[in-house]
């Protein structure tokens, strides 16, 4: 077992060590592009056998990591746009905190139904997209309400389960508020940021963290996420849209398997 406590102390074998921080490496660099980055690393802790609530833990401790440099990398480079992330980043946080606190004490068993249809949902939006014209949109949802309950709502899937955060808040701001498809990236980086530490302190308060592990994956997925973001910045919408729409594929193909809906 590769998993062990030992008078509190956490053991990991260095070979597994590295292939982890190899698969935070990849993860962050998918990460920065379209979102679903916890698609590789999630399973990577469990094939480790890390115990599963240590691996959602010790998750978001590299992701957290990941996003927030990706997030700079984007906002540095201008991608995100003139807007204010202030109320937006903080109904995030608070989304995610009660998520997080929630899945310890409900049955989360009807998202078994909920997961596979929202992924396979902004799989069909983007493929099915039309070409923008190079400018925002107008509208389909006013900033207050889309700050209040959407923004919440996501960063409350992403406390209480998480697969897919990134691509529901850019899918939500190109389809609810009109965004063009990079701004909405990098806005979603900086609100999959704040999502990640919300659910990070809950985690860390209820000692579930695997802090070795962790640091040395949040290396390999701040690495990731700056070469991810740089990708970004010269590829634009043209590599987005499809790297989206192959990691919700991805994210239900496997989502699927895991709960043996698929006959192989």
């Amino acid at each position: 077992m590769v998993y062990l406590k030992n008078r509190g102390m956490e053991t990991v074998a260095p070979a597994v060590l590295l292939a982890l921080f190899a698969v935070a490496l990849i993860a962050g660099s998918v990460d920065a592009i379209a979102g679903g980055g916890g698609l590789l690393t999630l399973p990577a802790l469990l094939l480790a056998q890390i115990p599963p609530v240590h691996a959602m833990a010790t998750n978001k401790l590299q992701s957290s990591f990941g996003t927030f440099t990706s997030a700079m990398s984007m906002r540095r480079k201008g991608l995100a746009g003139p807007v204010d992330m202030q109320a937006p980043f903080l109904f995030a946080l608070a989304g995610s905190a009660v998520g997080t606190v929630t899945v310890q004490f409900i049955d989360t068993r009807a998202l078994t139904v909920v997961v596979p249809v929202v992924l396979a949902g902004i799989a069909i939006y983007f493929i099915a997209m039309p070409k923008r014209p190079d400018r925002d949109v107008e509208p389909r949802l006013a900033l207050a309400p889309y700050n209040s309950l959407v923004v919440p709502g996501i960063g409350f899937y992403d406390g209480a389960f998480g697969p897919g955060t990134g691509s529901f808040f850019t899918a939500a701001g190109v389809s609810l508020r009109g965004q063009r498809l990079v701004p909405a990236s990098a806005q979603a980086r900086m609100l999959n940021f704040a999502t990640n530490v919300a659910s990070l302190v809950v985690f860390a308060i209820g000692g579930k963290t695997m802090w070795l592990v962790g640091g040395i994956m949040a290396v390999g997925s701040m690495s990731g996420a700056y070469l991810g973001a740089l990708a970004v910045s010269r590829g634009g919408a043209r590599l987005i849209r499809p790297i989206v729409v192959v990691m919700c594929l991805g994210m239900l193909v496997q989502y699927l398997w895991r709960q043996g809906w698929l006959p192989f």
